[in-house]
């Protein structure tokens, strides 16, 4: 079957850790490759943001990358793109409608590639799923006014969901949010995001540390929604550990990012400055030596639309301390293969890392769980076989058939 997945501001290709790279690229990059496995033709339709990009890059796994001429070729905040999404739409468009490729299915990834997508599947009689992501409606609950969200965007991925063929969510968090929202269940399929289990694993070389220090370890982008604050403010109930938090720009940049400046002066203040160390963005393929280096990873964001890290943590047979949100509340059993707490609530953390620290037994017992829940449930063969039944179902029914005569 021919795929088109639509990312149109995370791009495959791109370094994680930089603005607006992180969770979705790495998710595009993983999914097109396991769909490749299951023997699909892929290619991946991003925006092209820099003059010097070629055209047309054939990845390593086996698909394509197809950078589109929407808007200027160069960096553009992704809460910025949508006035180009319509020319984003009718370049697709155009190339499918010609006598060469054309895919069977269009997979949108973002609500802004879903309107890139639905303009150019409506206009080529090609089906339309589309897989969110993150969703206006909880990015606002939670920054208020601080949300740079485009102003209609709520009510964009309200049209878009009773548009597309059919709506691809990641976990029972975003059933509910897509239901309130006007989203039938009816249109929607749940299949969890997968993660490498080539890469990360439980063998493998370690990143250097204290031996005699336990180490938690957090990572992601650095944006205040990921929680990096409360894990700081929740060290000092844990006297004796050093805090690692891998993310961000990179090392050498680090000092003139205000919000490490912002970290960095929030560990000076809780008088944790000497056991909280930034390491700055770290290439995908060396993730795993932190992983494994640390005692505990601690997720803990106000929201999460699914989370890689926990499940690349649990398959480093690392347990995980995560905030109780979106798709953390489905990957992390609570008691089982980690702890659950409330989200921004440092007592709290304090209190399950320094428990957690101190119960060596319950640290092997929760990691052993979390790779047999990663093996059982979470990889990206399962992943790219469930969404190739739900390829091959809107396929079969969004095309028009002709009338036998």
């Amino acid at each position: 079957m021919r795929i088109a997945m639509i990312s149109e501001h995370a791009s495959p290709l791109a370094v994680l850790g930089e603005e607006d790279a992180g969770g979705q690229n790495t998710h595009v990059a993983e999914l097109a490759a396991a769909l490749v496995g299951e023997g699909h033709d892929v290619r991946v339709y991003t925006r092209r943001d820099a003059v010097d990009l070629p055209d047309v890059v054939d990845a390593a796994a086996g698909y394509q990358v197809r950078h589109v001429p929407a808007g200027p070729a160069q960096r553009v905040p992704k809460d910025e793109l949508l006035p180009y999404m319509g020319e984003f739409g009718r370049w697709m468009a155009e190339q499918w409608g010609d006598r060469g490729w054309r895919p069977d299915v269009a997979h949108a990834h973002f609500w802004m590639s879903g309107l890139a997508t639905l303009h150019a599947g409506r206009r080529t009689n090609t089906p339309v799923v589309l897989t969110y992501h993150a969703l206006g409606s909880v990015k606002r609950r939670h920054q208020g006014a601080r949300d740079t969200s485009p102003p209609g965007r709520i009510g964009y991925e309200r049209a878009l969901g009773r548009a597309a063929d059919r709506v691809i969510v990641q976990c029972q968090d975003e059933i509910g949010e897509l239901v309130r929202l006007g989203v039938p269940r009816s249109r929607m399929a749940l299949v969890p995001s997968g993660v490498n289990e080539e890469m990360f694993r439980p063998e493998g070389p370690v990143a250097p540390r204290d031996p005699a220090r336990p180490r938690i370890l957090t990572v992601g982008r650095m944006v205040e929604r990921k929680g990096f604050q409360d894990v700081i403010r929740a060290l000092p109930a844990v006297p004796e550990a050093e805090c690692v938090v891998v993310g961000g720009p990179a090392a050498e940049l680090l000092p003139a990012d205000s919000f490490a400046r912002r970290l960095g002066a929030l560990a000076e203040s809780c008088g944790v400055a000497d056991r909280v160390k930034l390491v700055g963005a770290v290439p995908r393929e060396e993730m795993g030596t932190w992983y494994r280096s640390a005692d505990v990873l601690v997720a803990a964001p106000w929201y999460e639309p699914f989370g890689l890290t926990p499940l690349e943590g649990m398959a480093c047979g690392v347990p995980v301390i995560g905030t109780n949100v979106g798709g953390i509340a489905d990957t992390v059993v609570d008691g089982l293969t980690g702890d659950l707490v409330p989200p921004r609530d440092p007592r709290a953390l304090g209190t399950a890392i320094r428990r957690l620290l101190a119960d060596r037994v319950r640290r092997f017992a929760y990691a052993t769980a979390a790779l047999d829940r990663i093996r059982s449930r979470y990889s990206w063969k399962r992943c790219a076989e469930q969404l190739s039944a739900v390829y091959a179902t809107v396929s079969t029914v969004g095309r028009v058939v002709p009338a036998v005569a």
